[in-house]
């Protein structure tokens, strides 16, 4: 994910003040300086925030390490950190995705904070067995971006957007109907798992076993598979990730394109780099026989376990994700946030006018699977998706194989 979000995107970048802190007291063991663990994205954003905590709490000074560019390596990193029980960082950004299996290791501390005014699904990202392990500061999910020049209305299912595309490509040279994430890596677990919770399916059922052999996963995949084999999304899709793809649309190469909400910004630029500047809209994902489900993404901030000043650390987060901070944020970036009063508020819809498809999408998200091995699930989820997609195995075959290699992965 983009970076996911995926977990590139790191804090926000905002007027900070320290109001919405208690006062420090130094005196209690838990207080004092802490580092921050997280990504290269808005970094100079990031160091505005620590700056004015810093000016507000001269005895709990926050210092900023920055961690690799890569989600998978960012991850690899931080379990690095927890497994040898370093205290080199005292807060850390993770992937929504983590909370599972950081909080089932006992890697991040269960924490005490006020979840009034978020989102419910973005909560839930931040729970393992019921308990809060994180807070959301970053949400989002899967939007369909879609070309208002040449369509009227964005379609609700997998048929309405191949009829369109049937109706206005033959017109369009260069032109191809859809495109998505299906490189190998997280952006296809996304995207998988969004076909399947689209025809009314799930990846896992509600006491966690794998449902992959469902009629929903069946349908989802062939939608996949033969989306590929007839060419309505285009060959070069298999190695899109959110970049190649946004730019693949921006340059009038898609009609339709699945994105997070980061690419509304630069689709609208006017400098030369989007050709569809004017000429787009976003709405949810299609899906089976209606609107379809998006994947949950977004990034959330833990506490260490192995942190020596928790308190500090845990009031550090709740300055972070309050909603004062949350709204300046808003106002400065487009980058989608988990409380619910940025998406009802004039102004923000004014300047942000996909933010109500965005709240329809976030709401009928859906997670990935909350695994505490979660890194060898999704690796297994990629490697059968890919081989459906590309038509390597058979849709029944690949996921067949993927209900297998799931099980042992979920006890």
């Amino acid at each position: 994910m983009r970076p996911m979000y995926a977990a590139a995107a790191l804090l926000l970048g905002l007027t900070a003040c320290g109001s919405s802190t208690p006062p420090a007291t130094s005196a209690a063991p838990s207080r004092g300086p802490i580092t921050f663990l997280g990504g290269k994205f808005e970094a100079e954003s990031v160091q505005k925030i620590v700056d004015a905590w810093n000016t507000a709490h001269p005895d709990e000074k926050v210092s900023v390490v920055l961690l690799p560019e890569s989600a998978d390596e960012q991850r690899r990193k931080l379990i690095q950190n927890a497994q040898t029980k370093s205290d080199a960082g005292d807060v850390i950004l993770i992937d929504a995705v983590w909370t599972s299996e950081f909080a089932a290791n006992r890697w991040v501390d269960e924490l005490k904070l006020d979840t009034t005014g978020f989102l419910p699904t973005t909560i839930e990202t931040a729970k393992y067995r019921d308990k809060l392990y994180a807070m959301p500061v970053f949400t989002g999910t899967g939007l369909l971006y879609y070309r208002t020049d040449l369509v009227k209305e964005p379609p609700r299912t997998w048929a309405e957007m191949k009829k369109i595309c049937d109706e206005v490509l033959p017109e369009q040279k260069g032109m191809s109907c859809y495109g998505g994430q299906f490189d190998k890596y997280e952006g296809l677990t996304v995207n998988f798992s969004e076909a399947v919770a689209s025809a009314g399916g799930e990846l896992l059922d509600a006491s966690g076993q794998p449902q992959l052999t469902s009629d929903a996963a069946k349908q989802a995949a062939r939608f996949l598979a033969d989306g590929f084999k007839s060419g309505m999304i285009p060959k070069e899709a298999i190695t899109y990730k959110e970049e190649e793809g946004r730019v693949a649309f921006q340059e009038g190469k898609l009609l339709f394109y699945r994105n997070w909400a980061y690419g509304y910004e630069a689709a609208q630029k006017t400098d030369g780099s989007s050709k569809v500047n004017g000429k787009f809209d976003v709405a949810p994902i299609p899906g089976l026989n209606g609107p379809g489900a998006g994947t949950l993404g977004g990034n959330n901030l833990a506490v260490s376990a192995f942190s020596k000043h928790k308190q500090t650390a845990q009031d550090f987060v709740a300055f972070m994700t309050s909603a004062d901070q949350i709204k300046a944020f808003a106002q400065t970036s487009s980058m989608p946030v988990p409380r619910t009063a940025i998406y009802e508020d004039p102004a923000m819809i004014e300047k942000y006018p996909y933010l109500p498809a965005l709240k329809e999408g976030i709401l009928a998200a859906k997670p990935r699977p909350k695994a505490v091995k979660y890194g060898d699930v999704t690796a297994a989820i990629q490697e059968s998706a890919y081989a459906i997609v590309t038509g390597a195995k058979p849709v029944e075959q690949g996921l067949s194989e993927l209900q297998a290699a799931l099980g042992p992965l979920l006890k």
